[in-house]
């Protein structure tokens, strides 16, 4: 329902094309603590929509019988596909702590596989600088042009402590379209929304799980 309401409304603007999704990934994190207590490392797993996957998969010439299964070297060609970022690229993935952002890591330990006619793809990534004693985490998966949709439908875990608990806030979709809409609708017809400088449109549509540890 989220995606069909998200692709209507933008479909009704003239700058919708520039501004919905074009690839939807349901999402899940686990968040790992060490001894300390301190959150360490985050692993997230993406989980892409059918027919981008369908892309994916005949872009690479993969699963050339439609069997739905990779063979050895397939899945070996697949994984870390999606992994290439280039520099200054965030991950699509912003974690605070108060309201201090967090340093993480490159992908680290990625897979990848095809299950159900989905690409299925997992990484991690290192945190600094987190305390054990601080505010709640605030972790947004999001893309800022709003090019991919994140929604986090998958598990999400926490490993290492049983001292801490986490919960999904939802966006708020008719106050967050509203916002995207009268912000393109000030732009000109031959306007790109990225190079007029916009605020971060995908921000404003985005999940965030808050990770509260003991009293925070």
């Amino acid at each position: 329902m989220k995606r069909l309401l998200v692709t209507l409304l933008f479909c009704t603007s003239a700058h919708g094309l520039m501004a919905h999704p074009h690839v939807f990934v349901d999402t899940g994190l686990a968040f790992h603590f060490d001894p300390d207590g301190r959150l360490t490392k985050v692993e997230v797993t993406w989980a892409y929509d059918e027919f981008y996957s369908l892309l994916v998969t005949e872009d690479m010439e993969l699963d050339a019988d439609f069997d739905g299964k990779l063979t050895e070297a397939e899945q070996a060609a697949l994984t870390g596909f999606d992994m290439q970022w280039i520099e200054g690229f965030n991950g699509d993935l912003e974690i605070t702590q108060g309201a201090a952002p967090l340093r993480l890591s490159g992908p680290e330990n990625y897979t990848a596989t095809l299950k159900e006619g989905r690409v299925i793809t997992t990484h991690f990534r290192s945190i600094e600088g987190a305390s054990a004693a601080g505010p709640a985490f605030e972790v947004k998966p999001y893309d800022r042009t709003y090019y991919t949709a994140y929604d986090v439908t998958l598990p999400v875990t926490i490993e290492g402590t049983e001292n801490c608990r986490s919960r999904v806030r939802m966006p708020d979709l008719n106050k967050g379209l509203m916002a995207v809409r009268e912000e393109l609708a000030a732009l000109d017809a031959d306007s790109d929304p990225d190079d007029a400088g916009l605020p971060n449109i995908g921000a404003d549509l985005a999940s965030t799980v808050i990770v509260t540890c003991g009293a925070s």
